[in-house]
């Protein structure tokens, strides 16, 4: 068992030390800074948020079982042993770093401007065919919730994949510290974050920090169909996944079954096999090689591999699918940029039934806003969207770009009131549905709304 106790918590963080010497060598496992989350065992973390101050809940913690805190003042009537930094946040990524390094367990390094989560939820699927596996859970994959994740680590676990999100220069140095990965895979050098990072050779140089934090015998997992990533060399061991000739491993015939399953085959050096995911999307087939190349180099059987497929299911607001009476949802709200969104109306493009996109503005696109806009309601048409809605200051764009590609029917509304008031008007009986905006839009409003609906 890979032991924490408060004293150790204190001598790694460089921290002060306030408790008796009865409970300062209890075991601490895990780390949450949500009382409500808290378990017997637990750090809980002290911090202060737009509308909550951790520290006001730290007796609340200790009450729920914590057996420490990590805060930055002195916390009034302690009820157990609590450790102060100058920063909860900077401490407890020196804690995910030190705790990480005690686990010699292979660990996959996830990222990419689109297609992250989803590519750690069908390498997670793949890997637990035969292994254990620690797996970033819901939107952990920045700052705290890396550390957070680290510290979830246990004895049981025979791998961890780790998603890793950025939005500027020196996050990724940041995250590969502490996570350390032994395999590192980039799943698309796209725009999301482009206001802060600049071009999509600053993506490119931002995501790629992460090969400095590597040992010489790492491996890098790139998207060879993306021109960027299949000329950059990390300096180690490449290999390539996509869905064209040149990559190491790639799927091909691919056949999204309606929204029930994508199926394809796939070729790789040991030869060719068919796969089945029971999940919507075509987009899936793009990744899924990824989870093959790491199947593979932990030692799964090809077998394995597709029996790990069979187990995976989209994590909320990716790609989920819902039908009410007469008509398919499509909740894909969690976030959206340019590439996300024209992967998911491609997606759209395979399903019968009156094509629906109902879409937001894609947040952080700076100088190349306008334009990147225009150019999804143009996709939208190319995909054979039949129908666009449209909510948003930037959305406005999309609509122009839809009409002025030759779309015959959107409507566009600057407030989310006016597109839920009239949403209901325009859906039809057989409509296939494509919610999609970032994620300060909040388009899972709308979910409600059109679920409710009995054309």
């Amino acid at each position: 068992m890979k032991v924490l106790t408060p004293k150790r918590i204190a001598e790694i963080t460089k921290g002060e030390l306030v408790g008796n010497n009865d409970n300062c060598n209890a075991p601490v496992t895990g780390a949450v800074r949500d009382n409500r989350d808290v378990k017997q065992g637990n750090l809980f973390l002290c911090i202060r948020g737009a509308r909550a101050d951790g520290h006001k809940y730290a007796n609340k913690a200790f009450d729920s079982g914590a057996a420490c805190c990590l805060a930055e003042e002195k916390i009034p009537d302690a009820k157990g042993p609590y450790v102060i930094v100058d920063s909860t946040l900077e401490a407890v990524k020196s804690l995910g770093e030190y705790y990480r390094s005690l686990f010699n367990i292979p660990v996959i390094g996830i990222t990419g401007s689109v297609g992250k989560t989803t590519a750690k939820e069908l390498i997670s699927a793949v890997l637990s065919a035969k292994l254990c596996v620690l797996k970033t859970e819901m939107n952990m994959n920045n700052e705290l919730g890396v550390p957070l994740t680290l510290l979830s680590l246990n004895e049981q676990h025979e791998a961890a994949v780790i998603e890793m999100g950025i939005s500027d220069f020196g996050e990724m140095s940041r995250l590969a510290k502490m996570v350390r990965p032994d395999i590192f895979i980039i799943t698309k050098i796209g725009y999301a974050h482009i206001e802060e990072l600049g071009d999509l050779q600053g993506v490119l140089r931002a995501k790629t920090e992460a090969f400095e934090y590597m040992k010489p015998a790492g491996i890098a997992i790139l998207n060879g169909d993306d021109e960027l990533l299949k000329e950059y060399d990390p300096k180690m061991r490449k290999l390539t996944f996509g869905l064209n000739e040149h990559n190491d491993t790639r799927a091909i015939n691919v056949h999204a079954g309606e929204t029930d399953n994508v199926s394809f085959e796939i070729i790789c050096d040991t030869g060719r096999f068919p796969v089945k995911i029971p999940a919507y999307g075509s987009h899936l087939a793009t990744l899924a090689p990824a989870a093959v190349i790491t199947g593979q180099l932990l030692g799964l059987t090809n077998e394995e591999i597709c029996r790990g497929f069979m187990s995976y299911s989209p994590v909320e607001g990716r790609s989920n699918i819902f039908k009410t009476e007469g008509i398919t949802i499509i909740d894909d709200c969690y976030n959206a940029n340019p590439n996300s969104v024209k992967a998911a109306l491609l997606s759209i493009s395979d399903l019968s039934g009156r094509r629906v996109a109902v879409l937001g503005d894609m947040l952080n696109l700076g100088e190349h806003s306008e334009k990147m806009h225009r150019e999804i309601g143009t996709s939208a048409v190319q995909c054979g969207v039949d129908a666009l809605f449209c909510q948003g200051e930037s959305a406005r764009f999309i609509y122009d770009g839809y009409i002025s590609a030759g779309g015959q029917q959107a409507q566009y509304y600057l407030y989310m009131d006016e597109l839920i008031e009239d949403i209901p008007n325009q859906i039809k009986n057989g409509d296939v549905i494509l919610v999609k905006a970032s994620r300060g839009m909040q388009f899972e409003k709308i979910l409600p709304v059109i679920s409710c609906l009995t054309p």
